[in-house]
């Protein structure tokens, strides 16, 4: 590696290091950031394995992980995404996203994520019962990602992100940064990964659903428009490593551990493993435990996940389907409630 390239990966790193500190919240805020479907996951492979893949994962599915593995598409020019997640609650996400090389400049991708949680009646505080209008949020992550191998070895990657929330008549628009960076250990399967996720100001709804007729002491009618308080994103921290290796019976395995630091909630630890048979069928499954700080217990909304994947050539496109299933807890019982992500994907 030459020195040039090592100083640059260098200020790189303690760029990440001072913005996630910088930038991660207070910690006395648990539970109230801006946007928190940011933090939901899209696509299989990295949802069956928690995101404990950061440090290799590579292609669309990194845009969401760590947006260095985008620099290792295996196709050869294109890749295509596409996502459905069944959520709890009857909510749906439904997500896209596209990426392809540009020369020897690297890769460049984009990606939309749609967050539906159904219809709601209106209420207000003069008909608490409902005024019979029905609204249906809407909840719209636009992302355009750029990654680059800078080196044999290391690859960079950042996401710029557009979040759009509705909600009745007010609405919140915001935007944040990811950048990550991945090192690859060469013969010994090693892998190593950093990345800083949602980095970006304040959100703060405003609309005219805000408005409030008022009627003064002389019988004057004035509208005045309630100001809400504004909110920092959801900024988190993931430094992950993992060992990969494919053996000569052309059967392959992948460890990985990822640690999570998140800026409005509790830190989190996740390991997964990957097995695969000729790179043709793969089986995942991963747990992580997110612990209390002050009882020092497992308070993990989330319970581990399994998940499977079939990906062959068809007709000179490269073809995969993958499915995750994840559980989901409740007071530390598990309840029958679970995610199901369902992902089909081309390589062009």
């Amino acid at each position: 590696m030459k020195l040039s390239q090592t100083k640059i990966i260098l200020i790189l790193l303690v760029v990440m290091f001072a913005a996630s500190i910088s930038y991660a919240g207070p910690r006395k805020k648990y539970g109230t950031s801006a946007a928190p479907e940011l933090l939901i996951p899209v696509g299989s492979v990295g949802t069956s394995l928690l995101g404990s893949n950061m440090s290799n994962i590579s292609g669309v599915d990194a845009m969401y992980w760590n947006p260095a593995g985008l620099a290792n598409i295996k196709s050869r020019n294109a890749e295509a995404m596409f996502s459905h997640v069944t959520y709890f609650a009857d909510m749906n996400i439904e997500y896209v996203s596209v990426a392809s090389k540009i020369g020897n400049l690297g890769v460049l991708g984009a990606g939309v994520k749609a967050f539906n949680i159904g219809e709601f009646e209106q209420t207000t505080e003069y008909q608490p019962e409902g005024t019979g209008a029905i609204f249906k949020p809407t909840y719209i992550t636009a992302n355009l990602s750029f990654a680059r191998q800078m080196t044999d070895r290391i690859r960079f990657g950042t996401n710029v992100k557009v979040i759009s929330e509705s909600v009745a008549d007010v609405s919140a628009t915001g935007y944040a940064f990811d950048f990550g960076i991945q090192y690859k250990g060469g013969e010994t399967g090693f892998n190593f990964g950093i990345a800083i996720k949602n980095l970006g100001p304040t959100m703060r709804f405003n609309g005219p659903g805000l408005d409030r007729t008022i009627q003064g002491i002389n019988g004057q009618i004035t509208t005045q428009r309630v100001v809400l308080q504004d909110f920092d994103l959801p900024t988190a921290l993931d430094i992950g490593i993992s060992w990969g290796k494919m053996f000569k019976n052309e059967m392959g395995l992948m460890l990985g551990a990822t640690f999570t630091n998140n800026s409005f909630t509790s830190d989190e630890f996740k390991f997964g493993l990957e097995y695969t048979y000729k790179e043709i069928f793969y089986v995942r499954g991963a747990y992580n435990f997110e612990v209390d700080k002050e009882g020092g217990q497992d308070i993990s909304i989330f319970g581990p996940s399994l998940g499977a994947g079939v990906h062959y050539p068809i007709g000179g496109i490269n073809v995969g389907f993958d499915y995750a299933y994840r559980f989901i807890n409740s007071s530390g019982e598990r309840l029958n409630s679970t995610n199901q992500y369902f992902t089909v994907s081309l390589g062009f």
